[in-house]
C-alpha cells in the first residue's frame, strides 16, 4: 500500500471514530432522510400514484441535502479548532485529507442510501419500473455528491453559520431548476441552459427514468456518471481551494 493510501485510510478512520462519539450527527445523517420520506408518503396518502411519481426523485434530494450540511460544518470545524493546520504540518496533503473524509462519509452515505431505499421500497411501498438496485445506486451517488459539495463550500466559510448559509445558496437554485416543480423542457431557454450544468438535474432525471422505464437504461447510466463525475470534480476543486485555517 502506498504512503498516500495509508494517510487517506488513517484520516478516514479518525473521522469515523469521531462520528462514533457523536450519535446526534449519526442520527441526523441516517434518520432525517428516512423521516422526511415517511412524511412525504403520508402527505400524499389520499392521492394515489403521487408518491410513486415524486418519491424516487426526493429519495435522491433528501440525503444530498443532509450530507451537504453535515460535511460542510464538520470540515469547517477542523479549521476553526486548528486541527486542520496541525494535520497539514504532517506529511498529509489536502487531497489526502479530503479523500479520507470522502471515504469516511462515503461509508455513511452507503448506509444512508441502503436504509432510505429499503424503507421507501419496502415499508412505504414505492413502485418503480426499473431495477431497485439502480435506485439505490443513484441515491448513493446523490449522497456522495452532497458530501463533496459540502467539503467544497467549507473552504469558503469562516464560521459554522456561514457554512449553513451556503445550503440555500448552493442547493436551493438546483432544487428549483432540477425539474421537480416544472419539467425542464418547459422552462425558459436561459433557465434550461443553467439546469443543464447543475448536477442535481441529472440525479432527478435518473430517478425519474427509473420510475418510468424497465430494465437498465443507458440514459440512467449516463446521468449517474454525471453525478459521480460532479462529486469527483467538487473534491478536486475543494483540495485546490482548502485553507489551513480561517482568517
Amino acid at each position: 500500500m502506498s504512503a498516500a493510501a495509508r494517510r487517506t485510510l488513517a484520516t478516514a478512520r479518525r473521522v469515523l471514530a469521531q462520528l462514533r462519539h457523536d450519535p446526534r450527527t449519526v442520527a441526523m445523517l441516517l434518520g432525517v432522510p428516512c423521516l422526511l420520506l415517511v412524511l412525504l408518503k403520508y402527505m400524499y396518502d389520499r392521492q394515489p400514484g403521487t408518491f410513486d411519481r415524486i418519491g424516487p426523485e426526493l429519495l435522491g434530494v433528501f440525503p444530498l441535502m443532509v450530507m451537504f450540511l453535515v460535511t460542510s460544518v464538520a470540515m469547517l470545524r477542523e479549521r476553526t479548532t486548528g486541527t486542520l493546520e496541525r494535520l497539514l504540518t504532517m506529511p498529509l496533503g489536502k487531497l489526502d485529507l479530503l479523500l479520507g473524509y470522502a471515504l469516511a462519509f462515503g461509508a455513511v452515505a452507503l448506509v444512508q442510501a441502503a436504509l432510505a431505499s429499503a424503507l421507501t421500497i419496502g415499508l412505504l411501498g414505492l413502485h418503480v419500473a426499473g431495477p431497485t438496485w439502480l435506485l439505490f445506486a443513484v441515491a448513493l451517488a446523490d449522497g456522495l455528491l452532497g458530501m463533496a459539495l459540502g467539503l467544497l463550500v467549507s473552504a469558503f466559510a469562516a464560521t459554522e453559520f456561514q457554512a449553513v448559509q451556503f445550503l440555500p445558496a448552493v442547493l436551493l437554485p438546483q432544487l428549483l431548476l432540477c425539474g421537480l416543480f416544472v419539467p425542464r423542457a418547459d422552462m425558459a431557454p436561459v433557465l434550461r441552459a443553467v439546469s443543464d450544468v447543475l448536477p442535481l438535474s441529472y440525479a432527478v432525471d435518473a430517478m425519474g427514468r427509473i420510475t418510468r422505464e424497465s430494465g437498465l437504461s443507458g440514459r440512467v447510466l449516463a446521468d449517474l456518471a454525471v453525478v459521480a463525475g460532479s462529486a469527483l470534480l467538487a473534491l478536486a476543486v475543494g483540495a485546490a481551494t482548502l485553507r489551513r485555517r480561517t482568517a
